[in-house]
Order: C-alpha cells, then structure tokens, then sequence
C-alpha cells in the first residue's frame, strides 16, 4: 500500500511539475512577443549557476522575471548559462561521494524551460592540463590560497566548499581536497568564459546570485577587474522578497538615512510584523522555521527562579554565506563558544541558556559541525549552570528574553527582535543590523570579554533607548524598503520548500510602472539607483 502511495505522489509530483514548466514556457514565449528590438546600450550579463538543479527556486524566479522585465523595457539581456560547463557545481555535488558526477540531465533540461526564447551564452568545460597538474597533490592548506594567473580561486572557492560539506572548518582527507579541486577546475573555467563575454559583449551591468557561491563569486571578481558594475541578489526579509544590492548580498548592507525616522503608520505596520514573529509565524527564503512555538515550561521557568539572573547565548549555522562576514572580533563562532565556555565556567551563579539556530537541523542541509556536536565534545552539559537548546526544540525565546539580564549572539536576527524587546543585547559578530548602533558590539575580543564580566557582575545591565530605536529603524528599513516584494508573480509551488511557480499575469505587468519592486530593480541596475521601494 506503502509502494502504491508513493508512486501516486510520484506521478502527482511529476504532473504538478509539468504544469509549472508549461506556465514558465508561455510567459517566456509572451514576453519575446511582447519586448521590442534591444537596445545594445542597455546590456545586462545575468548569471546564476547556483539557485537550482530542477524547478524554480525563488533566487532563479528573482532572475527570470527581472530578465523579462528589463527586456520589455527594451534592455538586451544575455543569460550565461551552464552547459555542463563545470566538473562539479555547488547545487550538483553528493558530499558524501564527491567523485558522483554532477546531474546535468536534469539541470539542463530545467535551463531549456527558464532562459527558453531567451539570449543565452552556453559556457562549457574544457580540460586545462597545467592546472589540472599543478592541482593534482596540492595540500588543503595551500588550496585556501592558490592562485593561478593571478585568480584568487582557493578564496573564490572556500564559501562554497564550507557550505556543500556543511562545515567551517574542513576535514584535511582526500574527498575534500579532490572537491575542492574539481571547484577550481571550475572556477577557473567560468573565468575565462565570464571574462570573454565581458569583453564581446561590453554589458552595462552584471547580476549574479548571491556573489558567494564559486561560479558567481567568480564572475562577480572578473567583472569588477573589468570594471564593470556587479549586483548580486539574495532573498529578502518578507516572504517572495529579493534583496538586491551594488555590494555584497549576503552582508544585506543597506544605506540608511540619519533623518529617516519612523511615523506612527510605520510603527503601527511594524509593530503588526512583529506580533506575528513573536509567535513564530513567519519564513525566509520558503522556509517556516517554527512549525509550532510554545511557551517555557514548568520545569525550565523553576530552575531559571533557583539561579541569581540568566543569559541567554544564541549562536549560528556556521557554514552559512553570511559568516564570513561576521568574523571580525573572533575566528570564527566556535573560537566565540570557546571562550564563552571558560567565562560560564567561573560563572556558576549564573544559568546560561545556550540555543542552536532552528536550521541547523534542517533534512538535506543538517549542519556536519554543529553546536551540539559542541556541546557534546566540551561535555557543556555536565555543568550544573547551563542549558543546551537544541534546533528542533520550538519553545518561545521571546519569553527567555524578557526574563534575561541580558542577550549574547553571535550575529543573529535575534539580537535585533531582543533590542526591540527591551533587551539589552552583547554581540560578537558583524551582523546585517550593527551598521547601525542597534548592540553592544566592542571592536576587539579583549574588549569583549571585559565587557561580558561587567555585565555578568553588574546588579542590573540598562538597555539603551537608542539602540532599541535604530533597531525599530533598521527592521522597518529592511522589511518595507530594501525587501522587493514579488508575491504579485510568484506563489508556492507545493512540491519543495523554497520553490516557487508563477502566477497568473501579463506581461505588461512586468513593467516598472506596475510594479515598484521591479522599478526600483530597473532603477539600480539601469539607472544607478538604490534598490529600494518608495518611503
């Protein structure tokens, strides 16, 4: 019976699939109809090698209908495309056997359905003997920094490794240096393909997904050594948003005015975004990550009443894009823990709540280094003070925070909601919101450390009112400004989290003037605007 139902959804899934592909076909064919004759001065190299194998996630739908929609407005669009052009890719690679070649079928067959009626430059792989050579017994440490004609491609390459293996830091043994081999075999060859386009083709603008992933990472480097202008897309705060940004997408850096302050409209529209939060109603990127949220329970508020004040420690998936920005103050968020770990130590009057992010336990993205591997290896358990929180565990932080002296994160999103909550909230990585003075956030570890024990030894820890007021500012900004809403094309495909399908529109509905997300895109990137909906 088992078999039987399985097959069912298999055929139902197979169905649903088609349908999506024959609504992208249409809107593709509708739209070539509809566009006029190019204009060459209007050229934009679009490139995302790294959104999906099969389907629309929402990265490659952000690409596509910015694509249609720069064309209807006469824009020359060129699409570079992969054509089995890499000997592994960071969506195609089975970590656990990395020599499995790449599905390109599949992928190739996707790529025929979204750039269909469309200007498409194939890139290919070619083998390049001397690189291929000087690879060949190359150490893990030197991979982190080889270059090879000048191209940074160990460092191009490193974010995508620490993400395909699910770690930061990477296993010296001969699967992760032959991937991290076949990476720069790739990279290599993106460059040199990336870089003739460049250069035939003299676009006004590149976009790429992301900017951290090898293959846009890559082009992302050659188009800035040709000084050509590069903008990079990510998801945005509010569900089937993009971000877009002249800078790096994954940092989500922002301008944000001194004058700008919010009304009271705006506090009332932010303070709404907020209950629903509050509760754990809300995604990123397709995502819920709190199928349920309860409250503390009986046992956990009891033990919390037997120490003289709590602390709650909110830490990250380690091997996500964002983290490379955030190492500023300590190495990395393990070298953080660590020396939290002694401070909890000397701390026993003290309880300190230590919670893993909810996506550390994702299926198909589980975290291979993870804070409760941590926890486990530095017996953090044992201690009497402390309590481990693990990524599927649902109970409300929010009620943690309002009973906390204060708030520790590396640089969690939750640092920001604990501001606004009145917390006051010690930060020891870069995060999207300390632009801003939104935390207590020391420019040193030295500092940083001195500033934990006076807080951990102060009878009362104050918030500033400041910082809970450029929070507010800051989430506003991030929501409702820089997050470009595409829910008006796109819906939930009921097949993948995070895959989207289209919704039923016209092309002339892609048109800026009907749009203000797909404005402020066309604003950026044909006319040097900010990216950013109307105030």
């Amino acid at each position: 019976m088992n078999l039987i139902k399985r097959s069912r959804k298999h055929l139902a899934t197979r169905s649903l699939r088609r349908q999506i592909n024959q609504d992208i076909l249409k809107m593709a064919n509708l739209v070539a109809k509809a566009a006029p004759k190019p204009d060459d001065q209007l050229t934009i190299l679009s490139f995302n090698a790294s959104t999906r194998i099969t389907g629309l996630s929402l990265n490659a739908a952000f690409a596509l209908l910015t694509g249609w929609s720069l064309r209807l407005q006469g824009a020359r669009v060129i699409n570079f495309v992969c054509h089995q052009g890499m000997t592994r890719c960071v969506m195609g690679t089975n970590r656990s056997d990395v020599y499995q070649l790449p599905p390109c079928r599949q992928c190739l067959m996707q790529s025929k359905v979204i750039y269909a009626h469309s200007n498409v430059k194939k890139f290919t792989f070619s083998p390049n003997a001397e690189l291929a050579e000087l690879l060949k017994d190359t150490e893990l440490a030197n991979l982190y920094h080889f270059r090879y004609e000048d191209i940074p491609l160990g460092q191009l390459c490193l974010p995508s490794m620490r993400w395909v293996l699910r770690r930061h830091h990477l296993e010296d043994d001969e699967p992760t240096r032959v991937l991290y081999r076949y990476f720069i075999l790739s990279a290599y060859k993106v460059a040199m393909q990336f870089d003739w386009q460049v250069i035939t083709e003299s676009p006004q603008a590149v976009t790429v997904f992301n900017g951290m992933f090898f293959p846009e990472a890559t082009a992302r480097w050659v188009a800035h050594q040709r000084d050509v202008p590069v903008f990079s897309h990510e998801v945005g705060l509010r569900p089937f948003s993009a971000f877009f940004t002249a800078g790096e997408a994954t940092a989500y850096q922002v301008e944000i005015p001194e004058s700008f302050q919010l009304t009271p409209v705006q506090d009332t529209q932010l303070d709404e975004y907020l209950s629903q939060r509050f509760r754990g109603d809300f995604s990123m990127a397709g995502i819920q990550f709190w199928p349920e949220m309860t409250g503390l329970d009986a046992p956990l508020v009891e033990k919390i009443e037997a120490f003289r004040q709590i602390v709650p420690i909110f830490t990250n998936v380690i091997f996500d894009t964002s983290q490379p920005h955030a190492n500023v103050i300590f190495q990395d968020m393990f070298a953080w823990l660590d020396e939290v770990l002694k401070v909890i130590k000397v701390h026993p009057e003290t309880l300190f709540v230590i919670r893993a992010h909810p996506d550390e336990s994702r299926p198909g993205k589980a975290s291979q280094e993870s804070v409760a591997a941590w926890v486990q290896n530095q017996e953090v358990e044992s201690l009497p003070n402390v309590i481990f929180v693990g990524p599927d565990e649902y109970f409300s932080s929010y009620e943690m925070i309002q009973k906390a002296k204060f708030v520790m994160i590396y640089n969690s999103t939750i640092g920001m909601e604990a501001v606004i909550l009145g917390a006051p909230v010690l930060c020891a990585g870069k995060a999207r919101f300390t632009q801003l003075e939104t935390v207590f956030f020391p420019k040193s570890q030295a500092e940083y450390l001195a500033r934990l024990e006076e807080f951990l030894g102060a009878d009362k820890v104050h918030a500033l009112e400041q910082h809970r007021v450029n929070a507010r500012r800051f989430l506003y900004f991030q929501l409702f400004r820089t997050s470009l809403s595409f829910d008006r094309y796109l819906e939930a495909d009921g097949i993948l989290p995070g895959f989207v399908r289209l919704k039923d529109f016209a092309p002339e509905d892609l048109l800026p003037e009907r749009s203000p997300a797909l404005k402020a895109i066309s604003d950026g990137l044909l006319h040097g605007g900010e990216f950013l909906l109307p105030n």
